[in-house]
């Protein structure tokens, strides 16, 4: 039987691997790694040297590319949009557990963060498995996400005493404002950069950028016009110079007390 290891390696930082992470690393005999562009080249830069310090001699290394995504798709065609992507990328996963693990070898995804949170590798290896053409088995070790990355870098939690969190996307935000009752809200993946829309309305910003990498940057205070103006031409400049940019933040309404 073949065993795949699905890894959190952490937000980019290579001492957010846990010690768990590092044993499931030190176990396998391939790593598959998603070629996301020379843009991204960096990313994979940095999981080969987590490789280099952490996996076992000898030990192999399958690149394969990662399936594009429709990222125009209004609304309606959003979900649909993303299936098809997950299906394409598990058309790739098949292809990998079949060609490149023996009976009885364990192959390894090193995935950003932690897997259950805004990632697609659990989704895809579910339908892999589901079709029956590959037999495995897989595990799921947890890693240090971007968003307890963010929180740690700003000292703060992501809740308040008593009051919820929600985590959403930055294209549900743009079209549906802040969910109802929420005094504490994530955003992940905001290309539309929705927090400029909610200047003025008494919330407090924390954002950040390559969290745990060196060119991390972070900025927050309350989110006022010149505050969104800067956080907006800072993520665009970011953006420009590297290429790609990936950004959490943490809208805060202060709570009041009696």
């Amino acid at each position: 039987m073949r065993t795949i290891q699905v890894i959190g390696i952490g937000a980019g930082d290579p001492d957010q691997l846990t010690l768990q992470a590092v044993r499931a690393i030190g176990a396998a005999d391939a790593f598959f790694l998603l070629d996301k562009g020379e843009e991204k080249d960096e990313l994979v830069a940095l999981r080969r040297q987590i490789l280099a310090e952490h996996a076992r001699q000898p030990h192999r290394v399958v690149t394969a590319r990662d399936p594009e995504r429709d990222r125009t798709a209004a609304t309606p065609g959003y979900a649909p949009a993303v299936d098809d992507w997950r299906r394409r990328r598990a058309n790739v996963f098949e292809r990998l557990i079949l060609d490149e693990l023996g009976d009885g070898q364990c192959g390894a995804f090193l995935v950003w963060g932690d897997p259950a949170l805004y990632d697609s590798t659990l989704g895809s290896l579910e339908e892999v498995h589901a079709r029956g053409t590959a037999e495995f088995t897989w595990n799921v070790i947890p890693g240090v996400s971007s968003v307890s990355t963010l929180a740690a870098r700003h000292r703060t939690g992501l809740n308040q005493v008593g009051r919820p969190v929600r985590i959403t996307t930055g294209r549900r935000l743009a079209e549906e404002g802040l969910p109802p009752g929420a005094d504490d809200v994530v955003v992940m993946l905001d290309a539309r950069r929705a927090f400029a829309g909610l200047a003025g309305q008494g919330l407090h910003i924390y954002w950040g950028a390559y969290l745990g990498t060196p060119d991390e940057i972070l900025l927050s205070g309350p989110l006022d016009a010149p505050l969104a103006e800067h956080i907006a031409r800072v993520r665009e400049e970011a953006r420009a110079r590297k290429g790609w940019i990936m950004d959490t933040y943490l809208l805060r309404r202060p709570a009041t007390r009696d």
